[in-house]
């Protein structure tokens, strides 16, 4: 399963998504990971969750990032739940791009049977069908 928490800056996006972090960690029957583009979430979730910088392990573009999640889960199949905070920094903020990769991390997701959630910051008005069935 995939969710998107979409909105503009300073609409609650990441309140949103600490919270649901710190959900998975209680209830989730395997580990959480959140990937992450700076170290800004430190204080505000379990220390139980895995927290990765992607700044740290250059990710720049979606191959990339696809690459990592792939990785993550063939190092340990106990994910089941990740969590991406600022697809477009991490990528870059092309909205064509950020939706294809949406798209292939509910294909992973049903995959492999995970939990995916981004958050990206953009307007949700201006998204795709596809996309907004995922909001």
């Amino acid at each position: 399963m995939i969710n998107i928490i979409m909105g503009l800056k300073g609409s609650g996006k990441t309140k949103k998504l600490i919270d649901s972090i710190n959900q998975a960690v209680e209830s989730a029957q395997g580990d959480v990971v959140c990937i992450e583009y700076g170290k800004k979430l430190t204080y505000d979730v379990s220390h139980r969750v895995r927290l990765v910088d992607s700044k740290e392990y250059g990710i720049n573009n979606l191959d990339m990032l696809k690459g990592f999640l792939s990785g993550l889960h063939a190092g340990n199949f106990d994910i089941t739940n990740v969590y991406i905070d600022n697809l477009y920094k991490t990528i870059g903020t092309d909205r064509a791009a950020g939706e294809a990769f949406i798209l292939w991390c509910a294909q992973f997701a049903e995959a492999n049977a995970m939990n995916i959630t981004v958050t990206v910051s953009d307007d949700p008005a201006g998204a795709s069908e596809e996309i907004k069935k995922y909001l």
